[in-house]
């Protein structure tokens, strides 16, 4: 929160609130910028056009965050499968997480993964993977997902391997699964697993 200081009283000056939504076709243009404001480049924004056009990423779970009517946060999950499993699974991956600079180290981005997770597991997915920092995903329940016996789309350095997570959704979910996770085709390319 920043503050307001007036007549010798400091005021809190409260955070507009956080409203999050699946996002629209007609969001794309303001995706697209959050994507571009967060990671300073176009690399995720374009990433985030091809899956939403990718039938192989299909089905999707896109959610905006907007703070005072201003879109602030993207969340993207994709279908992906699960080759060589034990048993049948369903499972997404999360890619990517953006939150605007100035709107960073409020929540949002941990809103947009409960919300997201939320959704998924009402749908009936079982595992949710993600490629991140290993220091923020476990806030949320991710785990590392090599020591889980989950290979990535492409090898990981060791000194990233714990950047390999999955989250299992429900009870009872993770046993003996294991298995290499294959992703969607505009995901699937060798730069976006390097840690």
């Amino acid at each position: 929160m920043d503050t307001v200081t007036h007549k010798d009283q400091t005021l809190k000056k409260e955070q507009p609130t956080l409203y999050i939504r699946k996002a629209l076709p007609q969001d794309l243009d303001r995706v697209l910028l959050v994507e571009q404001l967060a990671f300073g480049h176009d690399q995720e924004a374009q990433l985030v056009r091809e899956l939403l056009n990718d039938p192989s990423a299909q089905p999707v779970v896109s959610l905006i965050a907007f703070q005072g009517g201003r879109a602030v946060g993207h969340i993207l999950f994709t279908s992906a499968t699960l080759k060589e499993a034990k048993r049948a699974v369903s499972i997404a991956i999360l890619a990517p997480l953006a939150v605007v600079p100035d709107a960073q180290k409020q929540g949002i981005g941990g809103k947009l993964i409960h919300r997201g997770l939320e959704l998924l597991a009402n749908a009936g997915i079982h595992f949710v993977f993600v490629l991140g920092h290993p220091d923020y995903y476990p806030r949320y329940g991710f785990k590392p997902a090599g020591k889980l016996g989950f290979k990535p789309p492409y090898p990981i350095a060791d000194e990233h391997a714990d950047a390999w997570m999955v989250q299992a959704l429900g009870r009872g979910v993770m046993g003996p699964v294991g298995g290499k996770v294959l992703c969607a085709e505009a995901l699937n390319k060798p730069e976006y697993w390097s840690e």
